[in-house]
């Protein structure tokens, strides 16, 4: 830790007892001005600039260091630069070649009319220095006696008469603080540039074996979404189901029917099992994303049970996305199904519909839910198909994608094995909802491309000072020990441990769902949102982007100005409409108009947003699961699109 000395204003001991000003009128013998150039003993009242040299050369010798001509703080004479503002020792030795003019600089060699030059400079470099707290004070002080000399006119005149060589010592002095100031900016870049590294290009990157090992005895990963209109019955069948394949004990499950009837909501006994807040119990709404688990006969599934109600349709696009496939639950009930399917804003069964399209998934399973209050009627069943299959084929699912399953979550009729029931046996012959989920088809995984793993969720255990970033593996694959960028903020961190499905695993690859603890990293910077990626293939991070996207049903136009809620993967930001680029002819998907005034529904556009802060986002045709984009405005989502140009912050 460097040492700090007094310099002149520190009435205590700075002036040997003095207590005021006058008394300095007798100053004959307070000490030997030899290291100026005078042999004989000072008999005249010393300026102030004389009185703080002669002080601090007094001090330097006691303590044999040598002393920063910027901050003057004493540093060990084994120190090559300042400890405190990090100047050289000799920055001379930068200018020349060694010779005589180029002289080390040395400030107990300074005469009193050359301090006038190193008061100037400390002037100019001690807005820098002050930031350090230790150091506050004595520069404070040294600055102000330097300023007081400045204006001296004694030395001022002095100044003038200075011989050829001491012309020429001023001209090395005088180039000392340009070079001190370009060091002090060079340190700067350095460190701006390790967090701002240049991505190579994605050609150059080569997996390792362990990334494309095969998984043997190891079950693919599955990410099911549930989603649908609120109330539907979603948290019910995932209960049951999780229930009937083990993975919610008898135990528990009494625990939650006696806790439900004493609340009054006994028949929320099943939702229970993954409506875990109390918030959520009292309302008897799911707010957030449930995730659990359980296995199939082909397939590692991992449930994504996603709120239904309106006011909640963020939280089901920030977990819902991750999804490989999906399962729509459908209320068969009278009046409830038509709800569903209300297009004012509150039928939920078409946004969702939309909005799982829009994440890419292609097959979805139909659950149609509720068919006891209906008697299992096949007549009500056509109907629903009927109705709900026509928008299905307008969002652009597939008809050989989609399948139907007449169920009954409450009366564990169709779930996991085959129908009971008679009346809905007598005309139903196809397979069970586990079944169906065994049927589906994983979609490519591509562990073969540098690693991106979208923030869904963070979990901080102060205690410990650990951050755990949970979300889906979309491409590449890591294992403890990697080290990963963690963006937008471009802070590097270190894997410690990855788990998947609470367990503990050394590998993760593309497609598994997983929570990979971090260290080395401030908590503060990992936020959902955010995104792990390789070090050396950062993410594209933009606060402006181009879409290409198709107007929903909305009531009024959108025109050049209007604000929207953005989303994309797992982030949410502000943002405005700055461009209306143009339409697009949905059968041939070329520009068909050029700036059009204003958009309406069903159009497809090309559009230009500026967002309010910078997210991460690449365009669609790089990668998929950070191009896909939504709008919404005033509860209702009002387009859905992908990235088309991605405007970088970096460029």
């Amino acid at each position: 830790m460097p040492r700090k000395v007094n310099y002149g204003l520190d009435y205590d001991d700075g002036y040997d007892g003095y207590d005021d000003y006058d008394d300095f009128d007798d100053y004959e013998d307070y000490a030997n001005a030899n290291d100026y150039g005078v042999k004989e003993k000072v008999t005249e009242k010393p300026s102030w600039n004389d009185r703080s040299t002669i002080k601090v050369e007094k001090k330097t010798k006691k303590l044999a260091l040598w002393q920063c001509s910027v901050c003057n703080s004493d540093n060990e004479q084994s120190s090559s630069s300042c400890d405190i503002c990090g100047v050289l020792r000799d920055p001379a030795q930068n200018i020349g070649n060694g010779s005589a003019e180029n002289a080390p600089f040395q400030f107990n060699t300074l005469s009193p009319d050359d301090m006038v030059s190193v008061g100037k400079m400390s002037s100019r470099k001690s807005s820098k220095v002050s930031a350090n707290n230790t150091g506050k004070k004595a520069i404070a002080k040294f600055t102000a006696t330097n300023e007081m000399a400045e204006n001296s006119s004694g030395i001022i005149s002095g100044a003038n008469q200075l011989n050829g060589s001491e012309s020429g010592n001023a001209n090395i002095k005088s180039d000392t603080p340009q070079i001190l100031a370009s060091d002090l900016h060079q340190m700067k870049l350095d460190k701006v540039s390790t967090n701002f590294r240049k991505a190579k290009p994605l050609a150059e990157y080569k997996p390792e074996k362990w990334m494309l090992a095969n998984q043997d005895g190891i079950l693919n990963q599955l990410n099911l979404a549930v989603v649908g209109h609120v109330d539907s019955g979603k948290s019910t069948l995932s209960g049951q189901l999780l229930h009937l394949l083990g993975r919610v004990s008898k135990k528990e499950m009494h625990k939650f029917e006696k806790e439900a009837k004493e609340k009054g909501k006994g028949s929320f006994a099943f939702a229970w099992a993954t409506d875990e807040s109390a918030e959520e119990r009292e309302r008897g709404v799911t707010m957030t994303v449930a995730v659990a688990y359980f296995d199939s006969k082909k397939y590692r599934v991992v449930l994504l049970d996603s709120p239904g109600h309106k006011d909640f349709v963020p939280n089901m696009i920030s977990g819902a996305t991750q999804a490989d496939a999906a399962v729509l639950v459908v209320d068969a009930s009278i009046g409830s199904f038509e709800a569903g399917m209300d297009g004012n804003g509150f039928g939920q069964t078409k946004e969702h519909a939309q909005l799982i399209r829009s994440f890419g998934v292609e097959q979805v399973i139909v659950a149609v839910n509720k068919m006891d209050t209906v008697g299992f009627s096949k007549e009500r069943f056509e109907f629903i198909k009927s109705q709900l299959g026509n928008f299905l084929r307008s969002c652009g699912f597939k008809e050989s994608q989609v399948t139907w399953i007449p169920l009954s979550a409450m009366e564990n009729e169709n779930l996991v094995t085959s129908a009971t029931d008679a009346r809905l046996s007598s005309w139903y012959e196809g397979s069970c909802l586990l079944e169906a989920v065994d049927s589906l088809q994983l979609p490519v995984r591509d562990a073969s491309k540098p690693l991106l793993l979208p923030i869904c969720d963070v979990i901080k255990s102060h205690s410990l000072g650990q951050v755990a970033a949970c979300g889906k593996i979309e491409t590449g694959a890591i294992k403890n020990g990697s080290r990963v960028l963690v963006m937008p903020l471009r802070e590097v961190a270190t894997v410690r441990s990855i788990e998947r499905d609470s367990c503990p695993c050394s590998v993760a690859r593309a497609g598994d769902n997983v929570a990979v603890s971090l260290q080395g990293i401030d908590g503060v910077h990992v936020t959902p949102g955010g995104v792990l990626c390789h070090p050396d293939y950062p993410v594209t991070v933009a606060s402006r982007l181009e879409l290409k996207i198709l107007v929903l049903d909305i009531m009024g136009p959108i025109i050049v100005g209007s604000k929207f809620e953005f989303h994309i993967h797992h982030a949410k930001e502000a943002a405005r409409l700055v461009k209306i680029v143009s339409l697009v002819d949905q059968k041939t998907g070329k520009a068909a108009k050029k700036t059009p005034r204003f958009l309406t529904a069903k159009q497809s556009a090309i559009i230009e947003v500026a967002l309010d802060r910078a997210v991460c986002a690449e365009e669609f045709s790089k990668h998929r699961a950070l191009g896909r984009a939504f709008l919404r405005a005033s509860g209702c989502t009002v387009g859905v699109g992908i990235v088309s140009k991605v405007f970088s912050d970096e460029s």
